[in-house]
Order: structure tokens, then C-alpha cells, then sequence
């Protein structure tokens, strides 16, 4: 009768045992969970927070201009192209000079001159396009259809560089992450990377950031008498 007793007893105390290590282990993961939760949530708000603060600082210039590296790379292509550029900015007015093509954006209207060909052509801006990342947008692109969150932090020649990874929200973006690098102490954009779903590898560097530069009044103005040969392509 004993021996069933402290048969019963050990059973008891082993099932005690097994519950209490249960829900420690379920106490455990929900800690954990919770954790790890909080920690997404704290990422996710300081990226916000120093996203924000690039927007206040670019939206506190009168105008930028930009010298700029592009690099294009995609290895199972072979493909390895490096191009150098320049942009001046204001508002959401530019004109950018790359690859030997000029883009005048005047609020209204891109005027793409292209002197190897004598060609110009002339088109509307396209709203719809949101996924364009444009020389205006470049500098606030990710205030909506992404979500973000802090990535790594680097030194680079005695800076420190943030970088913060966007996520598209729309499942037909062929972009599959976008990673922005940003100058901790002045808070300028340093360098945008697009990682492409099918492997193509984008990179801007800025080299050069000038803010508030003396501007002729008809920087942003396209002038068609440079122009006398050239062929005019209208688009709209």
C-alpha cells in the first residue's frame, strides 16, 4: 500500500513538474516575444525619428545642389556600369546632368535633351508613377509606401553612416528593398541602395552636398533658342 502511495506521490510531483516547466517555458516565449516586439517597435520609431529629421533639414534648404557616383551592378549578368552626375534642386523644381543627357523639370514640364542625337523631348510630369524615385523625390521618397526599420551602422572615412532599410508596401515594385545611408551629425542623405527582386544592384553616392547656392531666376527654365537644330519630340 506504501509503495502504491509513493507511486502515486512521484507521479504527482512529476506531473507538477512537467506543468511548471510548461509554462515556464510558455511565460519564457511570451517574454521573449514581447521583446522582441518592443524592440521592432523601438527600431521602427527611431527610423521614423531620424527619417523626419532628414525631411525637416532638406525642407529647411532654399536649394541643393548635388554631385552624385551612380553604379549599376548585376552579377548574374554581368552587368557593372559606373556613371558620374550632377543635380540642383529646388523645391521640386531640378535640372540633373547624367550619362551626357540633360533634364530640366520646370513644375510643369521634363525637357530631356540629349546632344549626341540633337534631340529634345518634351513631356508632362507622370503623377501616377509613385514608385520613381525622380531627382525632386530623391531626398524624401520615403515618406509613404514603405515600411522601415534601423539596419546597420557604419564608419565611413571617420563618419558615422545610419542606414535604414525601406521595405515597398506594393507587391509589383520590382525594388525589393531600398537601403538609404544617412550622415549621423548633419543628417544628409550619404548614399541610396535599390536591391532589385531579380538581383540588379542600384547605388547613388552622393560625393558633394551644397545647399542654398546662388541660382540664376532662370535656372529651372528650359530655353529653346540654345537649341535651333534639334529635333523637338512632344509627348503630350
Amino acid at each position: 500500500m506504501n509503495k502504491t502511495n509513493n507511486t502515486m506521490k512521484l507521479k504527482i510531483q512529476d506531473s507538477k513538474k512537467s506543468s511548471g516547466n510548461s509554462i515556464g517555458k510558455k511565460l519564457f516565449l511570451l517574454t521573449a516575444m514581447f521583446l522582441f516586439t518592443f524592440s521592432i517597435q523601438a527600431q521602427d520609431k527611431k527610423a521614423k525619428d531620424l527619417l523626419d529629421q532628414v525631411t525637416a533639414k532638406v525642407k529647411s534648404y532654399n536649394n541643393i545642389a548635388i554631385d552624385f557616383k551612380y553604379s549599376l551592378n548585376n552579377a548574374k549578368e554581368n552587368i557593372n556600369q559606373d556613371s558620374k552626375g550632377n543635380v540642383t534642386m529646388k523645391g521640386n523644381q531640378y535640372v540633373l546632368n547624367f550619362m551626357g543627357v540633360t533634364k530640366i523639370f520646370d513644375g510643369k514640364k521634363t525637357y530631356t535633351i540629349v546632344p549626341e542625337d540633337e534631340e529634345i523631348t518634351i513631356s508632362a510630369v507622370n503623377e501616377k508613377d509613385d514608385n520613381a524615385i525622380t531627382p525632386s523625390k530623391m531626398l524624401t521618397f520615403f515618406n509613404t509606401g514603405y515600411k522601415y526599420n534601423m539596419d546597420i551602422l557604419q564608419n565611413v572615412k571617420g563618419r558615422k553612416i545610419q542606414y535604414i532599410k525601406l521595405v515597398p508596401l506594393n507587391a509589383k515594385d520590382q525594388r525589393k528593398e531600398v537601403l538609404l545611408g544617412i550622415d549621423v551629425q548633419t543628417k544628409h542623405i550619404y548614399n541610396l541602395i535599390e536591391v532589385g527582386k531579380k538581383g540588379t544592384k542600384t547605388t547613388l553616392t552622393v560625393n558633394s552636398f551644397k545647399t542654398n547656392q546662388p541660382l540664376s531666376k532662370n535656372q529651372f527654365t528650359f530655353a529653346g533658342s540654345k537649341y535651333p537644330n534639334y529635333y523637338i519630340n512632344k509627348l503630350d
